[in-house]
């Protein structure tokens, strides 16, 4: 009963390993893909510190793909430094894990009041050319939120770029992407997008950080199993009579 115990725990634990490297690319996917959207918004962040989660759970991917690698070599070995290694690193990702969850809550929380401390700077600093990158970041996310203005495209006609411009418009970047010949005319205020880009940056960036503690807590959960597994086996280990016999001859390595 108990070798079929033992022998349960290593197919659990080896498939374990099989799905470490699975989650080891799927947490630098994440990573890379919060990393990447928050640099598209960093022009409406001023704590750069807004990235750590990203980059810690790109760290803990790599170190997932080295994990996997151990954990299958030391169960099919059943070597018990091997073992005993996969379980202490796998106890630190687990922490690190913890860690992400931690600072994600965190700067989940700090999200809004860094887009509303810097979104009013960024939208004045606009002036309309491709070559500005403030002007580049709000036709972006104007683009890709699908939005206007920092509440609705009413906030622009306080802007400097709409007192210069003199043309009675806002940013094409304003345009809805249905609507063709669009010029930014608000005497067609149905052509623009109506809602503010402010609330819609804040829910994607929330969003995607809750993305990153979900993710976090899944695999934590999954590495908590590959622990236990690798405890059976190493606690199986050390009771199995010719391994006892080898340490009372001192000849286990």
């Amino acid at each position: 009963m108990g070798q079929c115990g033992v022998i349960s725990s290593k197919t659990v634990l080896i498939f374990l390993n099989l799905i470490f490297w699975a989650t080891a690319g799927i947490l630098c996917y994440i990573g890379a893909y919060v990393f990447i959207t928050y640099d598209d918004y960093d022009h409406f962040f001023e704590d750069i510190y807004t990235l750590i989660p990203s980059v810690v759970i790109i760290a803990v991917g790599t170190l997932l793909f080295i994990i996997g690698f151990i954990g299958c070599c030391a169960t099919i070995r059943e070597s018990h430094c091997g073992l005993a290694a996969f379980s202490a690193v796998l106890l630190l990702v687990f922490a690190t894990e913890v860690v992400v969850v931690v600072l994600g809550y965190i700067y989940r929380a700090k999200v809004e009041a860094e887009v509303n401390h810097s979104i009013q700077k960024v939208y004045y600093e606009y002036n309309g050319t491709s070559s500005d990158a403030p002007s580049r970041a709000v036709d972006y996310v104007q683009r890709q939120l699908h939005c206007c203005g920092i509440h609705n495209y009413s906030d622009w006609m306080n802007s400097p770029w709409f007192t210069e411009s003199r043309n009675h418009s806002v940013p094409v970047s304003c345009c809805k992407s249905t609507i063709s010949n669009c010029t930014g005319t608000l005497a067609r205020p149905g052509d623009l997008y109506p809602e503010g880009c402010e609330a819609l940056m804040v829910k994607k960036l929330k969003d995607i950080m809750l993305y990153v503690i979900l993710a976090a807590l899944t695999f934590a959960a999954i590495q908590m199993l590959g622990l236990l597994c690798a405890c059976v086996v190493l606690c199986h280990r050390g009771h199995h009579p010719a391994y006892e016999l080898l340490v009372s001859t001192g000849l286990d390595a």
